[in-house]
Parts: structure tokens; C-alpha cells; sequence
């Protein structure tokens, strides 16, 4: 949470352009990372780790995560990519970690960015959170039935697709 507010910070004083070309990027190569080498891990291979070596794993990646998620509040699939390929995680495992992660640093990194930079609409803000909510529910009910192969492609298609169109939006 503490990296999440120094990102936020950093944030601040580097052009928007730069942030969400970085945020796209970083979306599409987790996409593609998806796409061709799904997550295959099992529960048990995870807790075969150590607990020392999870602990330091879980300080240094929490603070280079919290960091990306105030800088341009890339948690999500930043935390997939971390908690899949570095600490060992099953995919829903990391999903459900990820999403209950992010809700404290989007948290935090969401007061930094108002505190910083001002609120956004009320009415907009809104409207987000109660659609996000509500396909939020529905999605776990269909990750959870998924098998893990076909939820690893769906998950890279979906950030693919995610990064081409704000690529699109942007530059169109």
C-alpha cells in the first residue's frame, strides 16, 4: 500500500500519454503471455514452497506491484502475471488473490490520484462501480466452472483485445 501512494506520486509527474502507452503495453505482452504459456500450476505444487522464500517473494513483489498500481493502476494483471509466474500461484488462485489485493491498492491509489489530481464525476464513478460489481459476480461464476487451460486463453484474449482498442481510442 505504502509503493501504491509513491506510485501515485511518481504518476504525477510524468506525462499521461507516457502512463497509458506503458498500461497497454504491459496489458497486451500479459495477454499474449496468456495466450501461449497458460498458467498450468496445481495447488500442491504451490504450497511445496518455503515459507521464508514466499515471504521475501511476497515483500519484494508487493512492493514493485503497489508501485505499478499507483503509477498507472495496473494491479490486476500486473499481480496475475507476478503471483502466476514468480510466486507459483494457480490461476484461480492468483485471480481470487489478485482481486481481493486490489481492492486495498485501488483503494489507496485511487485517494492518492484524488488527493493529487482532483475527483472524478460522482454520477460516472457510480455507474462504474455498480456495473463492475455486478459483471464481477458473474464472471467468478464462470472462472470458477472453467477448465484452467481455457480460462488462461480467455484471459489472454480478453487482454489482447482489451490493449488493441485502447490503442485504437488512442491514436484514432
Amino acid at each position: 500500500l505504502a509503493f501504491t501512494v509513491v506510485g501515485s506520486y511518481v504518476a504525477s509527474l510524468v506525462p499521461s500519454r507516457t502512463m497509458g502507452s506503458f498500461s497497454v503495453l504491459m496489458t497486451m505482452l500479459l495477454g499474449i503471455k496468456f495466450i501461449i504459456r497458460p498458467v498450468m500450476t496445481t495447488r500442491e505444487a504451490m504450497q511445496n514452497v518455503s515459507k521464508k522464500k514466499r515471504m521475501v517473494q511476497s515483500i519484494v513483489c508487493g512492493a514493485f506491484i503497489g508501485m505499478i498500481c499507483g503509477f498507472v493502476g495496473a494491479g490486476g494483471g500486473m499481480m496475475l502475471l507476478i503471483l502466476t509466474s514468480v510466486m507459483g500461484y494457480e490461476l484461480k488462485t492468483a485471480v481470487g488473490t489478485s482481486v481481493f489485493i486490489m481492492a486495498f491498492t485501488a483503494l489507496t491509489g485511487a485517494v492518492s490520484h484524488f488527493t493529487i489530481g482532483g475527483l472524478p464525476d460522482g454520477w460516472t464513478l457510480a455507474l462504474c462501480m455498480a456495473f463492475t460489481l455486478l459483471f464481477a459476480q458473474i464472471a467468478a461464476k464462470i472462472a470458477n466452472k472453467s477448465k484452467p487451460e481455457t480460462l488462461n486463453r480467455v484471459v489472454g484474449v480478453v487482454l489482447v483485445v482489451l490493449g488493441v482498442v485502447i490503442l485504437a481510442v488512442q491514436y484514432l
